[in-house]
């Protein structure tokens, strides 16, 4: 087997926190990531990542892929496709700051009479889905041309500052027009006037983003994929690729996964963590991630069940992907050093990928 193992987050941001370092164990993703070679990238979304490992680049259809891997998502079909997800942001210290739908608790109902009302306010543009009530989709009139989009996925700021929604460019000035008529919409909700009154952060935004038409599918090296993250899932859809639930732990994986097989398995809880400097679930989460899968994974490699392992991690240093075969585990004098250490040296940006 040739696994790869995609771990957004997988190294807390903040290297001189010793609260969240010091009480951290983690020998086997110590051992595993000194006994690999390391190659370093500039930073990317966990979005980009995961269509690495498709081969695809650029402007990419987050969107339709993402619906596509909804569990009771919208069909998706030729037209072009935005991730219109509900938002809260306030202002702190002259930032505007997000938080995405995770943050807010929204439940069905609130979803689907907002969603209800935009369609209704808007349907010239196209219309408005739910995946869940936290993740929502814009399916474009077949009329409207968006020109070049480039915003950055919900994952890259959510819990951060923003400085703009949409690209600033000439052709989108109606779509910005738009979106500032639909957060008045918003605001005059009943639904928010709830919220409000019962002390819970108002759904005030969308980020739109991920803009595309679902292109044709195509041969994949992939041979399954183990994620719960809607992308991951319709990437896998839209490939031909068999798509499953992340198994408990590592020894399910194993005894589902057959030799020469090679599975993308998406482990995601740090990233939530991060994103709003939850320090002690960051810990709880990696503790949990160490004992259920690195360490297994580690020893899986070393005994030769995982013929190759690939770790790609999505951090705030860089893009970072460790890769070990069997024979590189056996490297003893290649000594794990703790992670405090290993983010140190990332974060004074002085070492070199490593051979």
């Amino acid at each position: 087997m040739q696994l790869t193992l995609v771990v957004p987050e997988l190294l807390w941001p903040e290297p001189d926190d010793r609260e969240s370092f010091d009480a951290l164990r983690c020998d086997a993703l110590n051992t595993l990531i000194a006994r690999s070679q390391r190659t370093r990238r500039p930073p990317q979304s966990l979005e980009a990542t995961l269509c690495d490992v498709f081969g695809l680049a650029g402007n990419v259809a987050y969107a339709a892929f993402r619906a596509l891997g909804e569990v009771a998502g919208p069909a998706v079909a030729g037209d072009c496709w935005l991730c219109a997800d509900p938002v809260h942001l306030r202002l702190h210290q002259e930032r505007l700051i997000l938080a995405d739908g995770s943050r807010l608790d929204i439940n069905a109902t609130e979803a689907t009479a907002i969603v209800d009302e935009l369609n209704r306010q808007f349907p010239d543009l196209g219309t408005f889905h739910i995946g869940t009530p936290d993740r929502w989709y814009l399916q474009l009139a077949g009329n409207i041309e968006l020109g070049r989009f480039d915003v950055l996925p919900l994952s890259a700021v959510a819990g951060r500052s923003v400085g703009r929604q949409l690209p600033e460019s000439a052709e989108l000035r109606w779509l910005r027009q738009w979106l500032n008529e639909v957060q008045m919409v918003l605001h005059q909700h009943p639904a928010n006037t709830r919220r409000e009154d019962a002390g819970q952060s108002t759904i005030n935004s969308l980020w739109l983003w991920g803009a595309g038409v679902l292109p044709a599918g195509r041969a994949q090296d992939c041979t399954a994929v183990w994620s719960d993250h809607p992308l991951a899932r319709g990437l896998g859809r839209a490939f031909g690729v068999p798509v499953q639930a992340v198994p408990d732990d590592a020894a399910a994986l194993l005894a589902q996964t057959r030799p020469g097989s090679r599975p993308l398995l998406v482990l995601d809880s740090l990233q939530a963590p991060v994103q709003y400097e939850d320090g002690e679930a960051y810990r709880a989460q990696l503790l949990a991630l160490e004992a259920r899968w690195f360490a297994p994974l580690q020893r899986a490699l070393v005994l030769g069940r995982i013929r190759h392992l690939r770790l790609a991690a999505t951090t705030a240093y860089a893009m970072l992907v460790w890769e070990s075969s069997r024979s590189g585990q056996w490297r003893l004098w290649r000594r794990p050093q703790s992670l405090a250490a290993t983010v140190q040296t990332l974060a004074k940006g002085h070492d070199q990928d490593e051979p």
